[in-house]
């Protein structure tokens, strides 16, 4: 007899969970990510980066230099870790700079690019020889109400006593969240103020948000002696601002020798 061995093809078993097997800890196959999904999330990641983007153009940092600072963080990095990085490395374009075309710019809402661009029209001409006016915003307006109460009256009061002598650049600097509406916590007067002086181009507010539903604000007297020093002008506060003369030389000399300090009297 001849015997004639022929070899099977050998397949992969299969193995068929049944609900009871899969509660046990057996894990679960998923599917594969599909294409679709992966275009939705890289949708998604392009933007979340231009709305990070778009966000410190209109602080008035470059477009180069805010990729480059995203690029050198997390993917996930922070709002107040992107602003960080940013106000260390970089300078915003209050002198006519500018790496991107149509950016924004962070001044003209308050301030002319400098004392050798002064604003044209005839409520912005001002009298020569007078330095650019950075007003301390939460300073001036926690002062004028005690110190228990923001009172936007206080703003107005010292808008009021510059404007009256000619000066026309000025900038008041008060967070974000002041427009929201008032808190017995926060409580805030005469908040009406506030829009009337951003409708001027005075009042400029710096960046707050919500994370896990707690506040995040950005350090506003950063930005207060950063524009103050670009502008060479001068600071209205009674902050004596220590933390930041010890960070940078620079910024210490300037405080000594441009801190305006104020008091109230009557409402003058």
């Amino acid at each position: 007899p001849v015997f004639s061995v022929t070899e099977a093809p050998v397949s992969a078993p299969t193995i068929s969970l049944t609900p009871e097997a899969r509660e046990e800890g057996f894990p679960r196959q998923t599917a594969p990510e599909t294409t679709r999904e992966r275009t939705q999330l890289r949708a998604m990641d392009r933007q979340q980066q231009h709305a990070k983007v778009e966000r410190f153009l209109k602080l008035g940092y470059s477009h180069n230099d805010i990729l480059r600072v995203l690029e050198s963080l997390h993917h996930d990095a922070q709002t107040n870790d992107i602003l960080e990085e940013l106000i260390k490395t970089c300078h915003t374009r209050s002198h006519g700079n500018s790496s991107g075309p149509n950016s924004p710019k962070l001044v003209p809402r308050g301030c002319s690019p400098g004392p050798i661009k002064p604003r044209t029209g005839p409520d912005r001409e001002t009298i020569p020889g007078f330095r650019p006016v950075v007003i301390d915003g939460s300073n001036v307006a926690m002062s004028h109400g005690d110190k228990k109460v923001f009172s936007c009256q206080g703003l107005q009061l010292a808008v009021n006593w510059f404007w009256d002598k000619g000066l026309r650049d000025i900038t008041v600097f008060v967070p974000l969240w002041r427009k929201e509406q008032p808190r017995p916590e926060a409580p805030i007067t005469d908040q009406q103020i506030l829009h009337e002086l951003e409708r001027r181009k005075i009042l400029v507010y710096t960046p707050s948000r919500f994370v896990n539903g707690k506040r995040v604000v950005c350090y506003d007297d950063r930005y207060i002696i950063k524009l103050a020093v670009e502008l060479d002008g001068i600071i209205v506060s009674n902050d004596n601002y220590r933390d930041l003369q010890t960070e940078n030389p620079q910024w210490k000399k300037f405080i000594e020798e441009r801190l305006l300090m104020y008091t109230f009297a009557n409402d003058k």
